[in-house]
């Protein structure tokens, strides 16, 4: 058995994609089991060559396998906690970033300033094991019952620094209506007040906020047949990116340059309003780097990529 620990998100699990797709190659006769939260199962079925999912959120621990893997992968971070977990499985070999600490001095080195995606198909590279890191797409679930070619807007982000203000998304929403967008909010059953506020204050039906109505999978289906996203950098802009669905993302504290879609794919756009001298978040509302970006901005974008989308001819002029 080869044993991944990703024990995190939606955003997390599809950066890792790559690396989970080089295991599989590398270990075509063995059982993969992804050490992940359970709720993730239906976008582990979408990333395909997963044999197992064992319900593991967070490292509180322990990783509940059942036997001794053969090989345990750390694609969760650096350590020294993950690394531990791992090694409490006694895995035959632990493949991982150097963490002394945790008494693990092979691997490769941490570097801070690195994209996710890069990160950890480095880690895999140093195990002489190719990972391919645009090799992103997932699997297009079945449409599930919900609107194709919407817009989807997710104002929504469980890292508050990263929320655009609730009353630009609502001018977002309505000048995109105005266009002939099909607006749709998306966010989870927390969300689902905030987007009903975006909703309210852009003018649109009820039965357009779909936070806390989707599951994951409902989501990614979503998000597959979507007309454009727009959300900050959380884990449906990178269902976006697994789709090739055009997206505008905005970004702010963490740079594009860390988690951002791979910047030679034209029908995703960023914005970002950079490195400078912005003043201190006091932790309400949002980040200023989040704050520094305006509607008409997001709408040239969203422009942008619909002008692109055109030419390639994935969208009707």
């Amino acid at each position: 058995m080869i044993l991944v620990l990703r024990a995190l998100g939606v955003g997390d699990l599809v950066t890792a994609v790559p690396a989970l797709r080089a295991l599989r190659a590398a270990y075509p006769g063995r059982e993969l089991a992804l050490a992940a939260p359970a709720w993730l199962a239906p976008l582990v079925d979408l990333v395909g060559g997963v044999d197992r999912l064992v319900d593991t959120a967070g490292l509180e621990g322990p990783i509940g396998v059942g036997s001794a893997p053969q090989v345990a992968v750390n694609l969760h971070g650096r350590g020294p906690q993950s690394h531990r977990l791992l090694a409490a499985t006694r895995p035959g070999r632990l493949l991982a970033f150097a963490a002394p600490d945790a008494g693990h001095t092979d691997g490769p080195r941490w570097a801070t300033d690195e994209h996710e995606v890069d990160r950890w198909c480095r880690l895999l590279s140093w195990y002489d094991i190719a990972a391919d890191r645009t090799d992103l797409a997932l699997r297009r679930p079945a449409p599930a019952g919900l609107p194709s070619g919407a817009t989807v807007l997710h104002p929504g982000s469980k890292i508050a620094a990263k929320r655009w203000p609730a009353e630009r998304f609502a001018a977002l929403a309505r000048a995109l209506t105005e266009q002939g967008h099909r607006v749709l909010l998306t966010g989870s059953v927390d969300e689902r007040a905030l987007a009903a506020r975006v909703a309210d204050a852009a003018g649109l039906a009820s039965d357009s906020v779909l936070a806390g109505r989707t599951d994951l999978g409902a989501l990614a289906a979503l998000v597959a047949n979507a007309r454009l996203v727009v959300s900050a950098d959380t884990g449906v802009a990178h269902l976006a990116t697994g789709y090739g669905t055009a997206s505008v993302v905005l970004f702010g504290p963490v740079p594009p340059a860390h988690w951002g879609p791979p910047p030679d794919r034209p029908q995703h756009r960023v914005l970002w309003a950079g490195e400078g001298d912005w003043p201190r978040w006091d932790g309400v509302g949002s980040h200023p780097t989040m704050a520094a970006l305006r509607v008409d901005e997001v709408l040239a974008a969203v422009a942008e990529v619909e002008r692109v989308m055109r030419v390639s001819g994935a969208v009707a002029a």
